[in-house]
């Protein structure tokens, strides 16, 4: 009879005690020692030459479901993130309707039951005709935190007016995830592209300072609500600087685009493809995000998944959507990131794992360590593959980093000790379960 169902053997293991060489037991879903031990296990899975690292969060992905479910839905984002050795994700409320009553909370974990392929938690949309009730709603099941819009992107959950805010802030005490983007200045700045105009007018119309005024205001507002605040996909270097300030009330984070592609090389490559809200800006912004996950100051890193298909990215700029796939390439392009020298492993793990699990508060997630679930990425860091659109499972198909040469890839996603992806072959049945929260 077998002592644990799986051993994960041979590989070199990110744990809070460093990168060691160890053996991992698993029993019942739970990480049960590590180590030089040796069980009779159920299951073996070599991971000689590989590093296993904590399973990777995501979190920020929309997944499109309910109302959109032509350009993706709860199963093909997630067997996405599994494909992508992403062990669980955080999904926004803009859907059709918007996530802003309990009826809808309950109804996308019905949705995600027997169908998402990794762990999963939903955002509740914070909006004028729930911000007196989301202390209420932030503690549903389930629900990793509330999302505000302060800026016009998919979706119909702008919350722009201050009194509403006020309300909002006020109501409840968990972390509030922010789009900041200032509304007025949105309008006032449509003209540039109104009519017709190629996607490198993208961070004109939506400039630097249309995010510097919103992330400002949000940071007076979250002192004066005492309330703690996760501003989403950071875009300026102004804004690192800002944030630098108010880390005892702010966490941040930017994303694997923001890092990676500059403008006006990706516009002038890509065309809609590149754009997304925030946008995709300058080298110099790229360099100053880069020199925020430098310093501590970036806390975690999301894809901001939000696909839309070929045919609607084919419209011309402005009425194009914003929006790109991004759950699926996260850990690979995150890696060619580390084996370029950019970040260390550990410091990866931090954003990828442990930053999301702390910020968001969730149980047993994050680190390789007995009594937490038996989540792991594990990725060869050797590796040298080509990202291509055909490896993409997402629904719309595509990827901004089709024909990218990377160095780092996840061979294996294993969630709560099932192993769901094996050499890009996904494995079993989906078996997702809803993220717990302290």
């Amino acid at each position: 009879m077998s002592d644990i169902d799986l051993l994960l053997k041979g590989g070199r293991a990110v744990t809070p005690a460093g990168i060691v060489e160890a053996n991992i037991g698993i029993k019942d879903g739970k990480i049960v020692d590590i180590g030089a031990v040796d069980f009779k296990a159920a299951e073996i899975f070599d991971a000689s030459g590989l590093v296993v690292l904590p399973g990777v969060i995501d979190s920020q992905v929309h997944l499109r479901e309910p109302g959109l479910e032509h350009k993706e839905d709860l199963a093909t984002g997630t067997a996405a993130a599994a494909m992508g050795g992403v062990t669980a994700v955080c999904e926004m409320p803009n859907t059709k309707p918007s996530t802003t009553t309990a009826q809808a909370m309950a109804d996308k974990f019905a949705r995600a039951k027997g169908r998402a392929w990794v762990d999963h938690a939903f955002f509740m949309g914070g909006a004028p005709e729930n911000a007196d009730q989301l202390a209420e709603l932030e503690r549903l099941p389930g629900v990793c935190g509330v999302k505000i819009f302060m800026g016009s992107s998919t979706g119909n959950l702008l919350v722009d007016d201050e009194t509403i805010l006020k309300r909002a802030f006020a109501s409840g005490h968990r972390r509030i995830a922010i789009h900041a983007e200032d509304e007025a200045r949105l309008k006032e700045r449509r003209h540039l592209v109104e009519g017709g105009a190629h996607p490198k007018m993208h961070p004109e119309w939506r400039d630097a300072q249309t995010a510097i005024i919103a992330t400002q205001r949000v940071l007076r507002l979250a002192r004066e609500a005492n309330r703690p605040i996760h501003v989403l996909h950071i875009t300026t270097a102004d804004e690192i600087r800002i944030l630098a300030a108010h880390k005892d009330i702010a966490t941040v984070e930017t994303t694997p685009q923001h890092l990676t592609l500059s403008g006006p090389e990706c516009y002038e490559r890509l065309g809609t493809l590149a754009q997304m809200n925030p946008p995709i800006r300058s080298e110099e912004h790229r360099q100053g995000l880069w020199r925020g996950v430098e310093l501590g100051i970036v806390d975690v890193i999301g894809s901001d998944h939000a696909p839309h298909t070929l045919e609607e990215k084919a419209k011309p700029y402005p009425d194009s959507p914003s929006g790109m796939t991004g759950v699926q390439t996260l850990v690979p392009i995150m890696l060619d990131h580390v084996a370029a020298g950019r970040l260390t492993l550990e410091r990866f793990v931090d954003l990828t794992s442990a930053g999301p699990a702390r910020i968001y508060g969730m149980k047993n997630k994050g680190r390789i360590a007995v009594g937490y679930d038996a989540d792991f990425t594990v990725v060869d860091l050797k590796a040298q593959r080509k990202i291509t659109n055909q490896w993409i499972v997402s629904k719309c198909g595509w990827t901004p980093f089709d024909g990218m040469k990377v160095t780092g890839w996840p061979i294996a996603t294993i969630i709560r000790g099932n192993v769901v992806m094996r050499e890009d072959t996904l494995l079993g049945d989906p078996l997702g379960a809803p993220l717990r929260f302290i």
